[in-house]
């Protein structure tokens, strides 16, 4: 049986010291060798067959070493990734965003409501719903005209993916309604060379197939929360009917925007149910939006939220935001984790802390769909202040700095081996 080799994280701190970057290494490379081992690159014996390994390595060492995204995440590994005690959980998936993503790098998306209300669903928590009176009042698609004069404001402020979105069911019977939204996307695409992503609700295969023809970059359809919680919040449409739509994009080849929101009145096992999904899709998201429930006024989940016990297990903490992103990107490395509504409701502090678990982009501008957001000039001088800066658009960087890796470390391992066994004996 063919021997293969694991990284242990002492030995890769060894030998992190040996290979340190020097001026001739690739950028990328030294920013990821700064921090940890392409896992893909093998170290010490081995001799078990993959499946033996896999199932015998504790969960967050099988996603720290393994050579590629897995889809095959058990609900068990999972708890046991989300439930490793807070500061080692944001440390390692700070090595594993490392490996995968520029650290230093965040993009900045803006959402536009291109028709807002009149929606039929019965989310609960959503304050564009038919059914409840929060204030919201259906309107008409806007123009074309103002798409493009937004997304211009949007590209001026830094924001290189414009997401637009309306409140629809899904796109039975709006064969015009499709023709307008893919002329807004060709014409962002062509005009201001923006990424462009889109939410309308459910589409079918053909209509995928349309937005795939106009160059949609992404489509982004929720899961929300977990499959056993969902029933609780919606009722009019189906967890299977929303993992079909995002099959549906994925199929025409558009990338899966997929996360959901958090402080539903779900628990801790709920993320976990959350995560298990969408981390064992056959692709996985492209995207991972992490949503904080902003409870509005006139909806069933803003009364269920207030009446919950302080001391609630179903109460959302900070910790469980944070404890959910840093498994997600453990678990989901190339997934791009996006902080979107209720980001403006955390403090400064807490949004550090969820870059260092491993989300690397944000939503910022004028508003969300129907929530407060917090504005372009406030997140530039955040990211200034953190060393960060805006990510291009169509940035690839996550994989010219693994192929950068392999490529500049590579012939060296046998030698810095060597090394390390040597000064090991010595001592």
């Amino acid at each position: 049986m063919a021997s293969r080799y694991i990284v242990k994280r002492s030995f890769s701190s060894q030998l992190m010291r040996v290979l340190a970057p020097s001026n001739t290494m690739p950028l990328n490379a030294q920013r990821a060798n700064s921090v940890g081992v392409d896992s893909s690159i093998n170290f010490s014996i081995n001799t078990s067959s993959g499946t033996e390994h896999e199932s015998n390595m504790k969960a967050i060492d099988l996603a720290l070493t393994t050579p590629r995204p897995l889809n095959s995440w058990t609900k068990d590994q999972i708890r046991e990734i989300y439930n490793t005690p807070l500061m080692e959980l944001v440390f390692q998936s700070q090595i594993q965003h490392r490996k995968y993503h520029n650290p230093q790098e965040v993009q900045l998306c803006t959402l536009l409501s291109i028709k807002t209300g009149g929606c039929t669903e019965d989310c609960k928590y959503c304050a564009q719903s038919t059914r409840y009176d929060t204030g919201t009042k259906a309107e008409k698609m806007i123009s074309i005209d103002e798409v493009m004069k937004a997304a211009r404001t949007a590209k001026a402020n830094g924001s290189t993916r414009f997401c637009m979105g309306a409140a629809w069911r899904d796109m039975t019977g709006r064969k015009s309604g499709l023709k307008r939204i893919s002329q807004m996307v060709t014409q962002i695409n062509e005009e201001l060379g923006m990424e462009t992503c889109v939410t309308l609700g459910m589409v079918d295969k053909k209509q995928a197939a349309d937005l795939a023809d106009a160059g949609l970059t992404a489509y982004n359809h929720n899961i929300d929360t977990s499959r056993e919680h969902y029933p609780k919040v919606i009722s009019t449409r189906s967890y299977d009917e929303r993992l079909q739509t995002i099959k549906n994009v994925q199929d025409a080849g558009i990338k899966a925007c997929t996360g959901g929101i958090l402080g539903l009145g779900e628990t801790e096992e709920d993320h976990i149910g959350f995560l298990y999904t969408l981390s064992t899709m056959e692709k996985h998201p492209e995207s991972l939006p992490i949503n904080r429930l902003v409870p509005i006024k006139g909806t069933p989940m803003e009364k269920e939220i207030s009446s919950l016990p302080r001391e609630s297990g179903r109460r959302l903490k900070f910790e469980h935001i944070l404890k959910t992103i840093a498994t997600a990107r453990l678990i989901m490395p190339e997934s791009i984790i996006r902080l979107a509504a209720g980001r403006y409701t955390m403090k400064e502090h807490e949004q550090f802390l969820c870059f260092m678990g491993g989300c690397n982009a944000i939503f910022t501008g004028e508003k969300m769909l129907t929530t407060m957001c917090n504005g372009w000039d406030e997140d530039i001088e955040m990211l200034k202040k953190w060393g960060l800066r805006p990510m291009k658009s169509f940035n690839k960087s996550n994989m010219p700095a693994t192929q950068a890796l392999k490529t500049s470390i590579k012939p060296n391992i046998e030698q810095a081996t060597e090394k390390i066994s040597e000064a090991s004996v010595g001592n």
